[in-house]
Protein backbone atom coordinates (compact mmCIF):
# COMPACT_ATOMS: atom_id res chain seq x y z
CA UNK A 1 0.00 0.00 0.00
CA UNK A 2 1.04 3.53 -0.71
CA UNK A 3 0.08 6.67 1.72
CA UNK A 4 0.34 9.96 -1.31
CA UNK A 5 1.05 13.39 -0.76
CA UNK A 6 1.19 12.47 3.22
CA UNK A 7 1.79 16.25 4.93
CA UNK A 8 4.20 15.05 8.62
CA UNK A 9 4.13 16.59 11.50
CA UNK A 10 7.54 18.15 10.38
CA UNK A 11 6.05 19.84 7.24
CA UNK A 12 7.39 17.51 4.88
CA UNK A 13 5.66 15.76 2.08
CA UNK A 14 6.25 12.19 2.01
CA UNK A 15 5.26 8.83 -0.02
CA UNK A 16 4.86 6.19 2.85
CA UNK A 17 4.90 2.77 1.45
CA UNK A 18 3.66 -0.27 3.51
CA UNK A 19 4.41 -4.15 3.13
CA UNK A 20 3.29 -6.85 5.56
CA UNK A 21 2.06 -3.99 8.26
CA UNK A 22 5.62 -2.29 8.27
CA UNK A 23 6.79 1.01 7.13
CA UNK A 24 8.87 -0.36 4.03
CA UNK A 25 9.89 2.90 2.23
CA UNK A 26 9.77 6.64 2.97
CA UNK A 27 9.81 8.14 -0.78
CA UNK A 28 9.27 11.83 -2.25
CA UNK A 29 5.93 12.55 -2.51
CA UNK A 30 3.89 11.86 -5.57
CA UNK A 31 -0.37 11.70 -6.67
CA UNK A 32 -0.52 8.07 -7.52
CA UNK A 33 -0.96 6.30 -4.00
CA UNK A 34 -3.60 3.84 -3.19
CA UNK A 35 -4.71 6.86 -0.54
CA UNK A 36 -3.77 10.31 -1.60
CA UNK A 37 -3.24 12.05 1.46
CA UNK A 38 -2.74 15.35 0.29
CA UNK A 39 -5.59 16.96 2.54
CA UNK A 40 -4.61 15.18 5.28
CA UNK A 41 -1.70 15.78 8.60
CA UNK A 42 -0.22 11.88 8.92
CA UNK A 43 1.15 11.40 12.68
CA UNK A 44 2.36 8.26 14.68
CA UNK A 45 -0.40 6.84 16.08
CA UNK A 46 -1.46 7.66 19.65
CA UNK A 47 -0.49 6.35 22.68
CA UNK A 48 -2.18 6.71 26.20
CA UNK A 49 -0.59 6.09 29.14
CA UNK A 50 -3.75 6.53 31.09
CA UNK A 51 -6.80 4.54 30.18
CA UNK A 52 -9.72 2.84 31.84
CA UNK A 53 -11.12 -0.33 30.23
CA UNK A 54 -13.30 -1.74 33.20
CA UNK A 55 -12.80 -5.05 31.98
CA UNK A 56 -12.89 -7.32 34.03
CA UNK A 57 -15.55 -6.70 36.42
CA UNK A 58 -17.11 -3.88 35.36
CA UNK A 59 -18.55 -4.60 31.81
CA UNK A 60 -21.42 -2.40 31.94
CA UNK A 61 -18.91 0.59 32.04
CA UNK A 62 -16.74 -0.66 29.45
CA UNK A 63 -15.19 -3.90 27.91
CA UNK A 64 -11.29 -4.10 26.12
CA UNK A 65 -13.62 -4.22 22.54
CA UNK A 66 -15.47 -1.06 23.41
CA UNK A 67 -12.54 1.04 24.62
CA UNK A 68 -10.44 -0.23 21.82
CA UNK A 69 -12.85 1.02 19.20
CA UNK A 70 -13.34 4.35 21.29
CA UNK A 71 -9.29 4.41 21.01
CA UNK A 72 -9.02 3.53 17.29
CA UNK A 73 -11.80 6.28 16.65
CA UNK A 74 -9.58 8.95 18.63
CA UNK A 75 -6.41 7.95 16.20
CA UNK A 76 -5.23 5.91 19.21
CA UNK A 77 -3.06 2.69 18.14
CA UNK A 78 -1.94 1.90 21.74
CA UNK A 79 -3.34 2.33 25.30
CA UNK A 80 -2.24 0.93 28.96
CA UNK A 81 -5.04 -0.39 30.57
CA UNK A 82 -5.24 0.90 34.28
CA UNK A 83 -5.57 -2.16 36.83
CA UNK A 84 -8.92 -0.91 39.05
CA UNK A 85 -10.58 -3.73 37.67
CA UNK A 86 -11.99 -6.81 39.18
CA UNK A 87 -10.11 -8.67 39.75
CA UNK A 88 -7.52 -6.22 40.26
CA UNK A 89 -4.90 -6.54 37.76
CA UNK A 90 -2.36 -6.90 40.54
CA UNK A 91 -0.91 -10.57 39.31
CA UNK A 92 0.51 -12.26 36.14
CA UNK A 93 -2.79 -13.95 35.29
CA UNK A 94 -5.18 -11.08 35.14
CA UNK A 95 -2.84 -8.89 32.81
CA UNK A 96 -2.26 -11.56 30.93
CA UNK A 97 -6.29 -11.55 30.40
CA UNK A 98 -6.23 -8.01 29.62
CA UNK A 99 -3.92 -8.06 27.20
CA UNK A 100 -5.40 -11.23 25.55
CA UNK A 101 -8.71 -9.08 25.13
CA UNK A 102 -6.73 -6.60 23.61
CA UNK A 103 -5.49 -8.86 20.65
CA UNK A 104 -8.81 -10.46 20.11
CA UNK A 105 -10.28 -7.19 19.99
CA UNK A 106 -6.99 -6.25 17.25
CA UNK A 107 -7.93 -2.42 17.03
CA UNK A 108 -5.29 -1.03 19.47
CA UNK A 109 -2.47 -2.45 21.40
CA UNK A 110 -3.45 -3.21 24.56
CA UNK A 111 -0.65 -2.85 27.45
CA UNK A 112 -1.58 -3.45 30.86
CA UNK A 113 -0.67 -1.35 33.76
CA UNK A 114 0.22 -3.67 36.76
CA UNK A 115 -0.93 -2.43 40.74
CA UNK A 116 1.36 -1.76 43.07
CA UNK A 117 -0.09 -3.03 46.06
CA UNK A 118 -2.69 -6.11 46.42
CA UNK A 119 -6.20 -5.30 45.58
CA UNK A 120 -5.23 -1.53 45.65
CA UNK A 121 -5.37 -1.38 49.37
CA UNK A 122 -2.01 0.42 49.40
CA UNK A 123 -0.84 -1.83 52.33
CA UNK A 124 1.35 -4.82 50.50
CA UNK A 125 3.07 -4.63 47.51
CA UNK A 126 1.17 -6.84 44.66
CA UNK A 127 3.41 -9.70 42.39
CA UNK A 128 5.40 -7.02 40.58
CA UNK A 129 8.08 -9.42 39.77
CA UNK A 130 5.14 -11.86 38.65
CA UNK A 131 4.06 -9.05 36.20
CA UNK A 132 7.24 -7.83 34.81
CA UNK A 133 8.03 -10.90 33.87
CA UNK A 134 4.75 -12.19 32.04
CA UNK A 135 4.06 -12.74 28.47
CA UNK A 136 2.59 -9.45 28.40
CA UNK A 137 5.77 -7.49 30.51
CA UNK A 138 4.18 -4.89 32.18
CA UNK A 139 6.43 -2.04 32.66
CA UNK A 140 4.13 0.94 34.18
CA UNK A 141 2.85 0.11 37.70
CA UNK A 142 0.13 2.06 39.42
CA UNK A 143 -2.95 2.23 42.06
CA UNK A 144 -4.74 4.91 39.72
CA UNK A 145 -7.73 6.06 41.62
CA UNK A 146 -5.69 5.51 44.85
CA UNK A 147 -2.64 6.91 45.93
CA UNK A 148 0.29 5.10 47.43
CA UNK A 149 0.02 7.38 50.40
CA UNK A 150 2.59 5.13 52.50
CA UNK A 151 5.68 6.67 51.79
CA UNK A 152 7.95 3.88 53.26
CA UNK A 153 5.76 1.22 50.73
CA UNK A 154 6.04 3.67 47.60
CA UNK A 155 10.28 3.65 48.52
CA UNK A 156 10.35 0.16 48.62
CA UNK A 157 8.32 -0.31 45.54
CA UNK A 158 10.68 2.37 43.82
CA UNK A 159 13.85 0.23 45.10
CA UNK A 160 12.78 -2.96 43.78
CA UNK A 161 11.22 -1.72 40.36
CA UNK A 162 14.27 0.56 39.66
CA UNK A 163 16.76 -1.94 38.61
CA UNK A 164 14.18 -3.86 36.08
CA UNK A 165 13.15 -0.16 34.37
CA UNK A 166 9.89 -0.45 35.64
CA UNK A 167 7.94 3.21 35.99
CA UNK A 168 5.54 3.82 38.62
CA UNK A 169 2.74 5.99 38.11
CA UNK A 170 1.38 7.69 40.84
CA UNK A 171 -2.10 9.28 41.86
CA UNK A 172 -1.21 12.12 43.74
CA UNK A 173 -3.55 12.76 46.54
CA UNK A 174 -2.66 12.74 50.13
CA UNK A 175 -6.09 11.11 51.11
CA UNK A 176 -6.31 12.47 54.65
CA UNK A 177 -7.03 15.84 52.93
CA UNK A 178 -9.61 14.58 50.49
CA UNK A 179 -11.96 12.48 52.77
CA UNK A 180 -15.53 13.56 51.24
CA UNK A 181 -14.14 16.22 49.29
CA UNK A 182 -16.10 16.75 45.80
CA UNK A 183 -15.02 19.52 44.09
CA UNK A 184 -11.77 22.10 43.79
CA UNK A 185 -11.65 23.92 46.67
CA UNK A 186 -12.38 27.71 46.58
CA UNK A 187 -14.71 29.67 44.55
CA UNK A 188 -17.13 26.47 43.29
CA UNK A 189 -17.38 24.83 46.94
CA UNK A 190 -18.73 28.22 48.55
CA UNK A 191 -21.31 28.37 45.44
CA UNK A 192 -22.43 24.56 45.70
CA UNK A 193 -21.49 24.49 49.14
CA UNK A 194 -19.80 21.11 48.25
CA UNK A 195 -16.76 19.85 50.09
CA UNK A 196 -13.55 21.42 48.90
CA UNK A 197 -10.82 19.68 47.23
CA UNK A 198 -7.68 21.25 48.45
CA UNK A 199 -4.33 21.05 45.59
CA UNK A 200 -2.53 20.57 48.53
CA UNK A 201 -3.62 17.31 48.78
CA UNK A 202 -2.00 16.65 45.07
CA UNK A 203 1.22 18.94 45.22
CA UNK A 204 2.36 17.46 48.48
CA UNK A 205 2.45 13.62 46.89
CA UNK A 206 3.97 15.24 43.88
CA UNK A 207 6.73 16.57 45.88
CA UNK A 208 7.51 13.45 48.08
CA UNK A 209 7.68 11.04 45.06
CA UNK A 210 10.00 13.09 43.42
CA UNK A 211 12.27 13.09 46.37
CA UNK A 212 12.18 9.59 46.12
CA UNK A 213 12.47 9.14 42.61
CA UNK A 214 15.59 10.95 43.00
CA UNK A 215 16.87 9.28 46.10
CA UNK A 216 16.13 5.42 44.27
CA UNK A 217 16.45 6.34 40.86
CA UNK A 218 12.96 4.71 39.79
CA UNK A 219 11.50 6.13 37.28
CA UNK A 220 8.38 8.25 38.34
CA UNK A 221 5.01 9.49 36.09
CA UNK A 222 2.77 11.83 38.03
CA UNK A 223 -1.16 11.05 36.83
CA UNK A 224 -3.12 14.04 35.71
CA UNK A 225 -1.12 16.94 36.76
CA UNK A 226 -4.03 19.96 38.17
CA UNK A 227 -2.56 22.54 39.43
CA UNK A 228 0.17 25.60 38.86
CA UNK A 229 2.34 24.28 41.78
CA UNK A 230 2.17 21.27 40.68
CA UNK A 231 3.21 22.39 37.93
CA UNK A 232 6.27 24.29 39.64
CA UNK A 233 7.25 21.40 41.47
CA UNK A 234 7.69 19.02 38.10
CA UNK A 235 9.74 21.74 36.59
CA UNK A 236 11.74 21.72 39.85
CA UNK A 237 12.22 18.35 39.82
CA UNK A 238 13.57 18.33 36.38
CA UNK A 239 15.53 21.08 36.40
CA UNK A 240 17.52 19.21 39.15
CA UNK A 241 17.46 15.89 36.54
CA UNK A 242 15.07 14.02 38.94
CA UNK A 243 13.86 11.06 37.07
CA UNK A 244 10.69 12.57 36.61
CA UNK A 245 7.35 12.78 33.74
CA UNK A 246 3.97 13.85 33.60
CA UNK A 247 1.17 13.97 32.30
CA UNK A 248 -1.95 16.33 31.55
CA UNK A 249 -5.55 15.20 30.86
CA UNK A 250 -7.72 17.10 28.02
CA UNK A 251 -10.13 17.82 30.36
CA UNK A 252 -8.07 19.44 33.00
CA UNK A 253 -6.79 21.84 29.70
CA UNK A 254 -10.24 23.18 28.52
CA UNK A 255 -12.31 23.23 31.38
CA UNK A 256 -12.21 24.43 35.21
CA UNK A 257 -14.33 23.96 38.55
CA UNK A 258 -17.31 26.17 37.35
CA UNK A 259 -18.66 23.84 34.76
CA UNK A 260 -19.83 22.16 38.32
CA UNK A 261 -21.75 24.92 39.04
CA UNK A 262 -24.98 23.56 38.29
CA UNK A 263 -24.55 19.92 39.74
CA UNK A 264 -24.10 18.32 36.18
CA UNK A 265 -22.07 15.49 37.11
CA UNK A 266 -20.80 14.89 33.64
CA UNK A 267 -18.12 17.05 35.09
CA UNK A 268 -17.08 15.47 38.77
CA UNK A 269 -13.62 14.21 38.63
CA UNK A 270 -11.37 12.74 40.58
CA UNK A 271 -8.68 15.02 40.64
CA UNK A 272 -11.20 18.22 40.13
CA UNK A 273 -11.40 20.44 37.58
CA UNK A 274 -9.15 23.68 38.95
CA UNK A 275 -9.37 27.30 38.67
CA UNK A 276 -8.60 29.13 34.88
CA UNK A 277 -5.42 30.00 36.53
CA UNK A 278 -4.29 26.43 37.14
CA UNK A 279 -5.50 25.60 33.09
CA UNK A 280 -3.12 28.43 31.89
CA UNK A 281 -0.47 26.83 33.77
CA UNK A 282 -1.21 23.22 32.82
CA UNK A 283 -1.13 24.72 29.05
CA UNK A 284 1.91 26.64 29.41
CA UNK A 285 3.57 23.49 31.25
CA UNK A 286 2.58 21.34 28.17
CA UNK A 287 3.75 23.90 25.35
CA UNK A 288 7.35 24.19 27.05
CA UNK A 289 7.67 20.65 27.68
CA UNK A 290 7.75 20.61 31.81
CA UNK A 291 4.14 18.18 30.97
CA UNK A 292 5.37 15.10 28.97
CA UNK A 293 2.54 13.90 27.99
CA UNK A 294 -1.43 14.15 27.45
CA UNK A 295 -2.86 10.86 29.26
CA UNK A 296 -6.64 10.43 28.29
CA UNK A 297 -7.38 9.40 32.37
CA UNK A 298 -10.60 7.83 30.11
CA UNK A 299 -12.88 6.84 33.16
CA UNK A 300 -16.38 5.09 31.93
CA UNK A 301 -19.14 4.67 34.01
CA UNK A 302 -22.83 3.16 33.32
CA UNK A 303 -25.48 5.36 33.15
CA UNK A 304 -26.40 4.93 37.05
CA UNK A 305 -23.45 5.30 38.47
CA UNK A 306 -23.45 8.89 36.98
CA UNK A 307 -27.29 10.11 37.15
CA UNK A 308 -27.59 10.53 40.71
CA UNK A 309 -27.12 13.33 43.33
CA UNK A 310 -23.54 14.85 42.88
CA UNK A 311 -22.08 13.51 46.26
CA UNK A 312 -23.49 10.18 45.45
CA UNK A 313 -22.01 10.13 41.50
CA UNK A 314 -19.21 8.09 40.70
CA UNK A 315 -15.65 10.46 39.68
CA UNK A 316 -14.84 10.05 36.26
CA UNK A 317 -14.68 11.41 32.70
CA UNK A 318 -14.53 9.85 29.03
CA UNK A 319 -11.93 10.88 27.29
CA UNK A 320 -10.33 8.77 24.18
CA UNK A 321 -12.84 10.10 21.50
CA UNK A 322 -11.79 13.72 22.09
CA UNK A 323 -8.43 14.21 23.02
CA UNK A 324 -6.93 14.86 19.75
CA UNK A 325 -9.31 17.37 19.20
CA UNK A 326 -8.36 18.65 22.73
CA UNK A 327 -4.95 18.79 21.93
CA UNK A 328 -5.43 20.63 18.74
CA UNK A 329 -7.04 23.51 20.19
CA UNK A 330 -4.59 23.93 22.86
CA UNK A 331 -1.38 23.45 20.77
CA UNK A 332 -2.41 24.20 17.52
CA UNK A 333 -5.65 26.41 16.68
CA UNK A 334 -4.35 28.32 19.63
CA UNK A 335 -0.95 29.21 18.24
CA UNK A 336 0.88 27.92 21.21
CA UNK A 337 2.40 25.25 19.63
CA UNK A 338 3.39 23.04 16.33
CA UNK A 339 2.48 19.61 14.71
CA UNK A 340 5.69 18.37 16.12
CA UNK A 341 4.98 19.48 19.64
CA UNK A 342 1.45 17.68 19.10
CA UNK A 343 3.23 14.34 18.15
CA UNK A 344 5.54 14.52 20.99
CA UNK A 345 2.49 14.39 23.37
CA UNK A 346 0.32 12.43 21.65
CA UNK A 347 2.87 9.70 20.16
CA UNK A 348 6.47 9.60 20.56
CA UNK A 349 6.72 10.77 24.33
CA UNK A 350 4.36 8.18 25.59
CA UNK A 351 5.89 5.80 23.54
CA UNK A 352 8.92 5.82 25.00
CA UNK A 353 7.96 6.23 28.61
CA UNK A 354 5.99 2.76 27.87
CA UNK A 355 8.47 1.25 26.30
CA UNK A 356 6.42 0.90 22.71
CA UNK A 357 9.68 0.53 20.14
CA UNK A 358 6.69 0.33 17.36
CA UNK A 359 4.93 3.23 18.39
CA UNK A 360 5.39 7.09 18.48
CA UNK A 361 7.50 7.11 15.21
CA UNK A 362 6.93 6.76 11.58
CA UNK A 363 10.17 5.60 10.31
CA UNK A 364 11.13 2.18 7.94
CA UNK A 365 10.83 -0.97 9.72
CA UNK A 366 8.53 -0.14 12.34
CA UNK A 367 4.74 -0.94 12.22
CA UNK A 368 2.56 1.43 10.26
CA UNK A 369 0.37 2.86 13.16
CA UNK A 370 -0.71 5.84 12.28
CA UNK A 371 -3.12 8.71 12.73
CA UNK A 372 -4.58 10.94 9.70
CA UNK A 373 -5.42 14.11 10.74
CA UNK A 374 -8.09 16.42 9.18
CA UNK A 375 -6.92 19.59 10.05
CA UNK A 376 -10.17 21.77 8.68
CA UNK A 377 -12.52 19.71 9.65
CA UNK A 378 -14.56 20.92 12.21
CA UNK A 379 -17.04 18.54 14.44
CA UNK A 380 -19.86 19.53 16.85
CA UNK A 381 -19.88 16.44 19.81
CA UNK A 382 -23.01 15.21 20.88
CA UNK A 383 -21.71 12.14 22.57
CA UNK A 384 -19.17 9.01 22.47
CA UNK A 385 -19.85 7.52 19.37
CA UNK A 386 -17.67 4.02 20.51
CA UNK A 387 -17.54 4.22 24.46
CA UNK A 388 -20.21 2.58 26.64
CA UNK A 389 -20.50 5.20 29.08
CA UNK A 390 -22.06 8.37 28.68
CA UNK A 391 -20.29 10.59 31.26
CA UNK A 392 -18.82 13.18 28.03
CA UNK A 393 -18.17 16.43 28.97
CA UNK A 394 -17.47 17.70 25.64
CA UNK A 395 -20.81 16.98 24.47
CA UNK A 396 -22.37 20.05 23.06
CA UNK A 397 -18.63 22.17 22.16
CA UNK A 398 -17.47 22.36 18.48
CA UNK A 399 -14.14 21.53 17.58
CA UNK A 400 -11.97 22.88 14.64
CA UNK A 401 -10.19 19.32 13.50
CA UNK A 402 -10.95 15.82 13.44
CA UNK A 403 -9.47 12.40 12.94
CA UNK A 404 -10.02 11.18 9.63
CA UNK A 405 -8.40 7.81 9.33
CA UNK A 406 -6.34 5.45 11.83
CA UNK A 407 -4.05 2.76 10.84
CA UNK A 408 -3.16 -0.21 13.11
CA UNK A 409 -0.01 -2.59 11.99
CA UNK A 410 -0.46 -1.51 8.47
CA UNK A 411 -4.48 -1.74 8.54
CA UNK A 412 -7.40 0.67 8.67
CA UNK A 413 -8.92 0.38 12.07
CA UNK A 414 -10.88 3.54 11.78
CA UNK A 415 -11.79 5.22 8.09
CA UNK A 416 -14.05 7.48 7.11
CA UNK A 417 -15.91 8.34 10.50
CA UNK A 418 -16.34 4.37 11.11
CA UNK A 419 -14.27 1.20 13.10
CA UNK A 420 -13.38 -1.40 10.94
CA UNK A 421 -14.34 -4.45 12.71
Amino acid sequence: MRLSNCTLANGDKRDIVIEKGQISAIEPASTNGDLDCKDLIVLPGFVDLHTHLREPGFEQSETVLTGSQAAASGGYTAVFAMANTQPVADNAGTVTQVAELGEAAGLVEVRPIGAITKGLQGKELASLGSMLNSKTRVRIFSDDGHCVSDAALMKTAMEYLQPLGGVVAQHAQEPTLTIGSQVNEGEISRITGLKGWPSSAEESIILRDALLSEQTGCRLHVCHVTSKLGVELIRWAKQRGFPVTAEVTPHHLVLTELEAKNYDTRFKVNPPLRTQEDTKALVEGLVDGTIDVIGTDHAPHASDAKQQQWDAAAFGMTGLEQAYQVAHRVLIDSGNGNWQRLAEVMSSTPAVIGGLDNHGRIEIGKEANLAFIDPNKSVQVHGNLYSKSSNNPYIGMEFESSVQHTMFRGKFSFRDGEVIK
